[in-house]
């Protein structure tokens, strides 16, 4: 696609899944990709595979000077951002009366404090350039609600909420798009420790799911669409799934 080739993107949670098959789709496509996440190791591995035009910034999206520190290196190397996707998540999932204060922190901290920071680090660059584009992702739990999602929902409504005024502040000067991922085969779920989520979940039985690969198709059609055109919203739902 000619609009991703030399573009600059930036993405957050690259370790694994979605982050990091988009990764390996878009240095096939002749981008520049940043990669960020916690797991150094795991950044190692990709990179090594993906060659010259990826880089990786050990990264924990819940500490500004990190996410502030993510953008500095990129422009350092590669002199602007064309894209920054904050993908960064996590779902440990929980009923209300389990009490899992730290796990309800930790999913404030990283699904919300986590986008700000990254908008924050990159919206002046962004501006001063006069282009750009911002990208996050939240969830179909950030549409409705499920059982067990109160506190994981709120997160990602506040994504919804935060991308949309950004949208307003910014209409004409940089693009946005929100990802509402449905059900995908990815690491999310290796977060939970409720026992009543896991019972719940047992008597759902097995239901579909997408291959993160879908998702990266998803973002790669939204940045790679002509300066004028703008895809704000993308949900991405298995066919035959409720979630």
């Amino acid at each position: 696609m000619e609009n991703i080739k030399d573009k600059v993107i930036v993405i957050t949670g690259a370790s694994s899944g979605m982050g990091a098959i988009t990764a390996q789709k878009l240095v096939g496509l002749g981008a520049k990709v940043v990669l960020a996440a916690r797991r150094k190791e795991k950044l190692e591995l990709l990179v090594s595979e993906l060659g010259e035009n990826a880089i990786f910034v050990k990264t924990d999206v819940a500490v500004r000077s990190d996410v502030d520190n993510l953008i500095a290196q990129t422009i350092q190397k590669f002199g602007k951002v064309d894209v920054l996707w904050n993908n960064a998540g996590i779902m440990p999932v929980s009923f209300l009366e389990e009490g899992k204060v730290e796990e309800w922190d930790k999913m404030i901290d990283i699904n919300i404090k986590g986008v700000l920071y990254g908008i924050n680090a990159v919206l002046p660059h962004m501006l001063e350039r006069g282009s750009g584009h911002i990208v996050s992702t939240s969830s179909i739990a950030g549409k409705r609600i499920f059982k067990s999602s109160a506190v994981y929902s709120a997160t990602k409504f506040a994504v919804a909420a935060i991308m949309d005024t950004l949208r307003d502040e910014t209409a004409g000067k940089i693009k946005t798009t929100t990802i509402y991922p449905g059900a995908v085969v990815t690491e999310l779920g290796h977060d939970i420790t409720s026992p009543m989520v896991m019972k719940m979940a047992s008597s759902l039985g097995d239901f579909e799911r997408l291959d993160a690969a879908a998702i990266a198709n998803g973002f790669i059609y939204a940045i790679s669409q002509p300066g004028n055109v703008a895809v704000n919203d993308v949900t991405i739902r298995p066919i035959g799934s409720f979630l």
